[in-house]
């Protein structure tokens, strides 16, 4: 057992001399020393002594960047622990690491995913026709499962640390989104067999893909799975009750029953993936490396089969007149949530702006098409089956120029360079 140096223990008996690490070269105990092959040199212990919670501790490090930490540690009611190399919290650091490198490879395949889907699904109806509806819910529980496995009771706690920003994206998300699209929609005179179908793909909640996205822009990524998780927890209430008031004119909508089936397709699966990731770590260890897959798939599912059964009035000269109010929707999303969030008495951090405005041109398409095939016909699913086409590209490119260090207003400069002059950022 190594023991102090008298001064030390002298200041230990006086209370005296703790308000500073001490920094020396003392050599290591017998019991730490390491042993390495003849022909390798020894390396040079370096160890300092430091006052602890419970007492005294001393860190060694090494010249060996592959030997890791090497030192004991007196914790309270247990043995001195020695431990060689990486500790058993590194590993589980590390695993985790590799986890999130594999989401964000497989988040960034998904537009290439989404538009090979999309030109399939209209080439080749029956790679997508055979899929029925009755599976459209299952696989949005597989995407909502995806996401409550990576959420835990503490992200819904820093709701109320951050009350401001939450609530300049919620109202941007439910207030300027439902608005900005019914007048699109009127505007560009969308047709009546896709019109409440649009209208209710722009009241859905925020995509999980924004989250990414946010990470691509260097904007505030904690705050874009914030805004997610609270839309889509609200989407039980917010989804029936916006469609009833812009739609409930033109076609009946049952809000209780849609508020029943966003309860079952989307809060149950969070729910359960929440106390997964809480109460049983194991199976989410086990499970989360897969669900990106997962969650890719079914979003393939859900995105090609309205287009494939539907493609006969996509290609008409009706389903062509939906392109625009599409495109002008999210174009104006995007940039209606970024200046929305830069108002003088809203005015927030730049990351963050970045992150409203995705979370904002972004939504779940893929729950507004499966309320749509449910309540409103499979013609209505057309829009929302599109919407994820074009919110999937145009997100992605924006969050890239922005992640290459521009700003929004320097969008029109990086596509027309010569006709517009250069703005400093």
């Amino acid at each position: 057992m190594a023991t102090l140096p008298v001064p030390a223990c002298r200041s230990l008996a006086s209370g005296h001399g703790f308000r500073r690490p001490i920094d020396s070269e003392i050599p290591p105990p017998p019991s730490l020393r390491v042993r390495l092959a003849p022909l390798i040199r020894a390396p040079t212990l370096k160890t300092a002594r430091r006052r602890t919670r419970w007492g005294w501790a001393v860190a060694c490090s090494t010249s060996f960047p592959c030997l890791g930490r090497v030192g004991w540690h007196r914790r309270e009611g247990s043995a001195s622990l020695l431990s060689f190399g990486v500790e058993p919290g590194e590993l589980l650091s590390r695993r985790d690491s590799a986890a999130a490198d594999s989401s964000q490879a497989l988040s960034a395949l998904l537009p290439v995913v989404v538009a090979a889907t999309a030109v399939a699904a209209l080439t080749n109806p029956p790679t997508f026709s055979w899929v029925p509806k009755e599976y459209y819910a299952p696989a949005l529980g597989g995407i909502m499962l995806s996401i409550g496995i990576k959420l835990s009771i503490d992200d819904f706690a820093l709701v109320f640390k951050r009350p401001l920003a939450l609530t300049v994206g919620y109202i941007a998300q439910y207030v300027l989104k439902p608005v900005l699209g019914l007048l699109i929609a009127k505007a560009f005179r969308a047709p009546s067999m896709f019109y409440a179908g649009f209208i209710l793909t722009c009241c859905v909640a925020g995509a999980q893909l924004s989250s990414y996205a946010s990470f691509l822009s260097k904007g505030d990524v904690g705050l874009s799975i914030l805004l997610t998780s609270s839309t889509t927890v609200s989407s039980v209430l917010m989804t029936p009750l916006l469609s009833g008031l812009l739609i409930g004119s033109v076609v009946p909508v049952d809000g209780v029953a849609m508020s029943k089936s966003i309860l079952q397709v989307v809060l149950v699966p969070v729910a359960l993936g929440l106390v997964l990731n809480t109460y049983a770590k194991s199976v989410v260890n086990f499970i989360q490396p897969i669900m990106p897959f997962v969650a890719m798939v079914c979003t393939s599912l859900c995105i090609g089969s309205p287009l494939a059964i539907n493609r006969n009035e996509i290609l008409s000269s009706h389903g062509l007149m939906l392109l625009f109010p599409i495109l002008s929707f999210h174009l104006a999303a995007f940039t209606l949530g970024y200046w929305f969030a830069k108002l003088p008495f809203l005015r927030q951090e730049e990351t963050a702006c970045r992150t409203i405005s995705l979370c904002t041109g972004m939504q779940s398409s893929t729950l507004a098409g499966l309320l749509a095939t449910q309540f409103l016909g499979s013609s209505h699913a057309v829009p929302a089956a599109c919407s994820v086409v074009v919110m999937a590209i145009m997100g992605l490119c924006l969050a890239s120029v922005w992640g290459n260090g521009s700003r929004i207003r320097d969008i029109p400069s990086l596509i027309f360079p010569q006709s517009c002059p250069d703005t400093d950022s």
